[in-house]
């Protein structure tokens, strides 16, 4: 029996209802009842009951048939490595990159997790032109040098952190790569207070770099950085550019997060600015 909230429902409406279940989903929420989406949404149970359904016979969610609360499905699963192998995460971070560059002269890039190191999938050079001799895209930066790296691991969970570089063997690039574990320990949290990274040289001794997280709430999901040949002379500093560089990352955040540009607030636990997520 239809009841007057299925009579009123119009098919685009019905569709939006079922995309907010789908984005309501996250690492706190890994799965939903009927009778608790229903209250959390103000669907009827009816309602609620038809969207769960729907979505799970096309496999966008899968029942629990002992607990009967729903969680997200292979097909979630399917068209996220879809985007991915279609570059959807380069090219994304290409459009906050592309103007970051214009604007700063510097070559921007974007990194993300991968291991011990961070893995560069999005650059766009400056007007200086490339700052190596081959790509970026593809280059891994071991968690111990250069701000690239930096920017990622220091925001972390420490107990995170701490477990995944302790006892760990570190690798000297230069004379300005820190091997020592305590005084890496202390350079990311000063990194951490800081809410950015500088280095000049720890990785590779030819270039210089600033790099800030880009954070989802309180998560990083990589990093961006400015980076610029040595060689070069500028007329202005590279950390002058650190406004530009926090404000494209926050740009980037706010794509991947599918959220609008959310405003500014003062976090006094740190001491500098954050957006609300």
């Amino acid at each position: 029996m239809a009841t007057d909230d299925d009579r009123t429902s119009s098919p685009l409406q019905t569709v939006d209802r079922a995309l907010q279940i789908l984005l309501s989903y996250s690492e706190s929420r890994r799965d939903w009842g009927v009778h608790e989406l229903a209250e959390e949404f103000g669907f009827n149970k009816s309602t609620s009951q038809r969207l769960l359904a729907a979505l799970a016979a096309r496999g966008f969610l899968i029942a629990d048939p002992y607990t009967r609360r729903y969680s997200l499905g292979p097909a979630m699963w399917h068209m996220a490595a879809l985007w991915e192998r279609g570059g959807g995460l380069a090219r994304l971070a290409e459009q906050v990159l592309t103007d970051l560059a214009e604007k700063t002269g510097r070559t921007a890039s974007f990194t993300i997790p991968d291991g011990f190191h961070v893995r560069c999938i999005a650059a766009v050079d400056g007007d200086q032109g490339p700052v190596r001799s081959h790509p970026l895209v593809g280059d891994l930066y071991p968690a111990h040098a250069g701000a690239t790296s930096r920017a990622y691991f220091a925001f972390l969970d420490p107990l995170v952190r701490r477990n995944m570089l302790s006892g760990r063997p570190f690798a000297r690039f230069s004379e300005l790569t820190e091997v020592d574990e305590a005084k890496l320990e202390r350079l990311l949290d000063e990194t951490y207070r800081a809410g950015s990274a500088y280095s000049e040289g720890e990785y590779d001794p030819t270039t210089r770099a600033i790099a800030v997280p880009v954070l989802i709430g309180s998560t990083p999901a990589g990093s961006m950085s400015l980076v610029e040949p040595k060689v070069v002379e500028y007329d202005d500093d590279l950390r002058d550019h650190l406004d530009d560089l926090q404000a494209a990352a926050r740009q980037l955040a706010d794509l991947l997060s599918n959220r609008a540009p959310s405003a500014p607030h003062r976090d006094w636990r740190r001491g500098r600015s954050r957006r609300t997520s």
